[in-house]
C-alpha cells in the first residue's frame, strides 16, 4: 500500500472524544441484510462487535438494554460532500468559505448524519477538506462516522466544478495529482469525467488511472450520460458516479467489469417539492424544471434497465447541494423505488446496507448484522422495511459498538 499520511505517524495519548464501546443486548425486529427478518429477536454487542444475533427464544443470559423497534445495520451514504451545507450556492462556498468555516460544515454535518443512522460516509470532495475530517474522526478529535475519502476530486483545467476540484492538464500533472491525494491519506481517487461535454485526453484518462490503481486505489467517475459511462468503463474506472442514459452496449459493459452505479437522485426529488424548495432559495423556475423533470420516465429509463440487467445500484445523495442536508435519507431511498432502480423496499435498504459495504470493499467488518462484525447498528421506530419513512425515526446509532447518537 502506499505510504502513509504524515498525521498517522502522530502519537495520540488520548482521543478528546473518548468514546467507549457499550456491552448491550437490544431487543426487538432485526433487519440482518443477511437473510430473513426475524419479527422478534436480538443484537448481542460486545467490544465494539456483534457477538450474537438471532430469535429471542436463543437471547442470552442478561439484561435487555434498548427494547423495541426495528434493528438494522447503520446506513452508508456513498456520495455526499461534508463541507457543502445544502443551504448555500456551491461555487461560492468553494471559492468563499475560509478552511475554518468549511471544518465547522463538516463536523455539523457529520454530527446530521449520526442523528439520521449514517454510521459511514464516502465523502466526494471539497477540495481536499475531507482528508482532514477522516483525520479528525480517526484521532478521536471529533465523534463522526466512518469515512471514505477521496481528497480533491480531480479535473482537466476548467473542467466542470473546476472552482472545488484538483486542475491538471497532461498525463504527468493527473499522475502528480493522484499522487498528491495518495499522499494526503485519500481511500480513493475522484474523477469528473463529463459534463456538456467529455473531458480529460484519452492519454490524461489514461494516466489517471493508471496512476490510482499503481497506489492501490480504486478509482470513480462523475459520468452523467452514455458515451461518458461507455468510455470511462473502457478506461477501467472501478464505479460510476450518477449514472444516466444507457445503451444496450454500456449496459453490457458494466455487466462484464462488474461495475457499480451510485445513483443521485436527492437533489431532484428535494426541489422539485415546492415547500421544500422554497426554504432553500430555489427560484420558481428550477422548481418548475424540477417538477417536469421527476415525472418524465425516460430520465430514469437508462439506469432502470441496467439495474434490471444486475447493473449493482447503490446508496447515494449528494448531500450538500441545494435543498439536500445530510440528514435526507429516505426521499432517495423512495425514489430509487419509484423509479425502478430497485424493486422494493428491501432492496431499497441494500443499496444503503451490504451493496454499499461491498463498494468501498468494507463488506467483511459492516452492512449486514452477523456475528463478528463490527458493531455498526441503528435502531428505528417502526419498520423501515415497509415504510421507508420510518428512517426519519432514528432512535439510536452506534458504530463500532460505541453510541453515537441516543
Amino acid at each position: 500500500m502506499p505510504e502513509p499520511a504524515a498525521w498517522r505517524y502522530q502519537k495520540i495519548t488520548k482521543p478528546m472524544f473518548d468514546i467507549s464501546a457499550e456491552d448491550r443486548i437490544l431487543a426487538g425486529r432485526v433487519l440482518t441484510m443477511a437473510g430473513d427478518v426475524i419479527e422478534d429477536g436480538f443484537v448481542q454487542i460486545g467490544g465494539g462487535k456483534i457477538l450474537a444475533v438471532g430469535p429471542r427464544a436463543e437471547m442470552p443470559k442478561g439484561d435487555v438494554t434498548e427494547t423495541g423497534g426495528t434493528i438494522m445495520p447503520g446506513m452508508i451514504n456513498s456520495h455526499a460532500h461534508l463541507n457543502w451545507d445544502g443551504i448555500h450556492d456551491l461555487a461560492r462556498q468553494s471559492m468563499d468559505d475560509p478552511k475554518p468555516m468549511s471544518a465547522f460544515k463538516a463536523a455539523g454535518n457529520m454530527l446530521k448524519s449520526l442523528r439520521a443512522g449514517i454510521t459511514m460516509v464516502r465523502d466526494l470532495g471539497f477540495h481536499d477538506m475531507n482528508l482532514y475530517s477522516k483525520q479528525a474522526v480517526e484521532q478521536g478529535i471529533f465523534p463522526g462516522p466512518r469515512l471514505k475519502v477521496c481528497g480533491a476530486a480531480i479535473i482537466q483545467t476548467g473542467g466542470h466544478t473546476y472552482w472545488v476540484c484538483r486542475e491538471a492538464s497532461g498525463p504527468d500533472e493527473m499522475r502528480r495529482a493522484v499522487r498528491e491525494q495518495v499522499k494526503g491519506g485519500a481511500d480513493l481517487i475522484k474523477i469528473m469525467a463529463c459534463h456538456d461535454t467529455l473531458e480529460f485526453t484519452d492519454a490524461e484518462l489514461e494516466a489517471v488511472v493508471d496512476e490510482a490503481h499503481r497506489n492501490r486505489l480504486p478509482v470513480t467517475a462523475h459520468a452523467t450520460y452514455d458515451a461518458c459511462i461507455n468510455r470511462v468503463a473502457k478506461f477501467g474506472v472501478d464505479c460510476i458516479e450518477h449514472g444516466g442514459s444507457m445503451s444496450d452496449e454500456t449496459i453490457a459493459l458494466l455487466l462484464e467489469k462488474k461495475l457499480p452505479i451510485v445513483t443521485t437522485f436527492a437533489p431532484l426529488v428535494q426541489q422539485s417539492q415546492p415547500e421544500i424548495a422554497r426554504k432553500f432559495g430555489i427560484p420558481e423556475w428550477k422548481i418548475e424544471e424540477r417538477i417536469k423533470a421527476v415525472a418524465d420516465p425516460s430520465r430514469y429509463a437508462g439506469l432502470k434497465k441496467a439495474a434490471e440487467a444486475g447493473v449493482p445500484i447503490v446508496f447515494g445523495t449528494d448531500a450538500g447541494s441545494p435543498a439536500v442536508e445530510h440528514d435526507v435519507v429516505a426521499p432517495e431511498l423512495a425514489h430509487m423505488v419509484k423509479v425502478g432502480v430497485c424493486p422494493d423496499n428491501i432492496d431499497a435498504l441494500h443499496s444503503i446496507t451490504i451493496r454499499a459495504a461491498r463498494l468501498s470493499k468494507m463488506d467483511h467488518l459492516i452492512g449486514t448484522l452477523e456475528a463478528g462484525k463490527a458493531a455498526d447498528l441503528i435502531v428505528v421506530d417502526g419498520n423501515p422495511d415497509q415504510d421507508l419513512f420510518a428512517l426519519e425515526r432514528v432512535r439510536t446509532t452506534y458504530v463500532a459498538g460505541k453510541r453515537m447518537h441516543g
